[in-house]
């Protein structure tokens, strides 16, 4: 590692962990900010060495050193090292004090007390830029209706820098001290209004989070470190990345393996993709299902026989579903997909209540049409008790059809709330299931199944009844979809 490579080139920090035998440690916190160790070296010395954020190292420390010598840590030098740290920060370099006492007894039981009086030795600055990704991934997700906060336990210099870099507006900084001052009513307001939030302990990012949440936002959480794991825990969405610490990866619902920060609008339009071609495949079955069972029911009233045979309902339903298979892979409008949803089972019974209907009143057409016109122009003779089973058969096969043309046609008109192939195409998958599913059962009356299935052919009147009654239903559809998204400004 670097570590490593930087050891053999620099003598002062070469055969370290020879040098030097680890004897106790002082585990970071988030409180303090800082952790310690305490070493022996060659002649049995004890030291305790501490590290951690800059301001917190100037607290403990009462000296400095400086060229060899042991300095008293004054306001002045106080000054001076916080105004250089200062500039680093502002190239966005994170900075950790490293301090340093001597001469301890190595059988005395150290804790965080004992880190004090301390002689602050000097700091390292740690520069760790933003992935090229980042800028364009927020504003990607910006486009889709995802607002982007930072949440980070880094000081406000190195935020600002950071968030510059990415274009986001960092005029604005909220900090965790102020943060700890507020009351849930005040931090409500405040987390609507704020992008930044800095210095953070976890339980304040977990705050946050929980606020957010209460104010009706779905919220996803990304980190990689211990101190994200009670985010991502409370968060709708945690997400990690491969190389985060076990426990962030064990807490997270997603890993990303690509390092580009692209993938999560990715994933976002494809899980948007997937919610709404589930929610056109929920929104069409329902309503003609619907729509059937109310038709069903209009016919047991005026007709003396089933107006679909039992089978003829299981092969309709198999048929339909297997045509139905290609929904997943539809297109979506991107309109649909620039917007979040929310799921709301109070929109589906709506929308049954207004398109299942439609399919009824063109099914009693339907009814009409083969009991007064095409089963007795085929049969010779009007429905009288005690006739041949021809006419129920004719009767029957004709529905069959017909239910399968405005099953899946409709798919078009329901698909999107726009113009069907002329303002939305669907996928060509799409359009060839359905195509196959209607020529299918079309011609099962022609075909070697068709006694199995106690369906009959039809004549050429039946079909051209049938496509006027397709061209009245098509436009009604559109017409009642035209109202529906008037009323409630949504379609899907």
């Amino acid at each position: 590692n670097r570590t490593e490579k930087e050891a053999e080139q620099h003598e002062i920090v070469r055969n370290l962990d020879q040098a030097f035998k680890k004897i106790d440690e002082l585990p970071f916190d988030f409180e303090r900010r800082r952790m310690s160790v305490l070493v022996k070296d060659d002649e049995n010395m004890v030291s305790m060495v501490t590290k951690g954020a800059l301001e917190e190292m100037l607290s403990i420390s009462n000296y400095v050193e400086d060229k060899g010598k042991i300095l008293p840590l004054t306001e002045e030098i106080r000054q001076e090292i916080l105004a250089e740290v200062a500039q680093l920060n502002e190239q966005g370099l994170r900075v950790l004090g490293v301090s340093y006492r001597s001469d301890l007894d190595a059988d005395y039981e150290y804790t965080v007390e004992d880190e004090s009086d301390m002689i602050l030795t000097g700091y390292l600055a740690f520069l760790d830029p933003p992935k090229p990704s980042a800028a364009p991934a927020i504003k990607a997700l910006a486009e889709y209706g995802v607002a982007t906060k930072i949440l980070t336990g880094d000081n406000e210099k190195v935020t600002e820098a950071v968030c510059e870099k990415v274009g986001l507006d960092a005029e604005h900084i909220l900090l965790g001290s102020v943060i700890e001052t507020m009351s849930d009513d005040e931090l409500s307001k405040v987390v609507e209004t704020t992008t930044i939030f800095a210095k953070l302990s976890p339980d304040q990012k977990a705050r946050i989070i929980l606020q957010l949440k209460a104010n009706g936002h779905k919220v996803g959480y990304m980190g990689d470190g211990i101190n994200d794991a009670p985010s991502m825990k409370v968060a709708d969405v945690g997400i990690s990345v491969d190389t985060a610490v076990d426990i962030a990866k064990e807490t997270a619902d997603v890993i990303l393996l690509d390092k580009d920060l692209l993938v999560l609008e990715k994933g976002l339009v494809e899980g948007r993709k997937v919610y709404a071609n589930m929610t056109k495949y929920i929104k069409m079955t329902v309503s003609s299902n619907f729509g059937n069972i109310f038709s069903l029911l209009i016919s047991s009233i005026f007709l003396p026989f089933l107006p679909m045979a039992p089978i003829h309902l299981i092969v309709l339903n198999l048929v339909y579903d297997i045509s139905c298979i290609a929904l997943p892979f539809d297109n979506v409008d991107r309109e649909f997909l620039q917007k979040p949803r929310i799921w709301s089972a109070k929109s589906i019974t709506r929308f049954m209540a207004w398109i299942g209907p439609i399919s009824s009143i063109f099914d009693c057409m339907t009814f009409l049409i083969l009991f007064f016109i095409i089963a007795p122009m085929m049969t010779g003779s009007v429905y009288h008790h005690g006739m041949s089973s021809e006419f129920i058969t004719i009767f029957q096969t004709g529905w069959f059809i017909e239910s399968m043309w405005t099953q899946t046609m409709v798919i078009y008109m329901l698909r999107s709330p726009k113009l069907p192939f002329i303002q939305s195409r669907p996928a060509l998958s799409v359009v060839m299931t359905t195509l196959a599913a209607v020529f299918f059962v079309t011609l099962l009356p022609y075909g070697p199944f068709a006694t199995l299935l106690k369906v009959a052919p039809l004549n050429g009147t039946y079909f051209l009844l049938l496509i006027l009654v397709m061209i009245l239903y098509m436009a009604s559809v559109t017409f009642v979809k035209h109202l529906y998204i008037k009323k409630y400004h949504e379609w899907l």
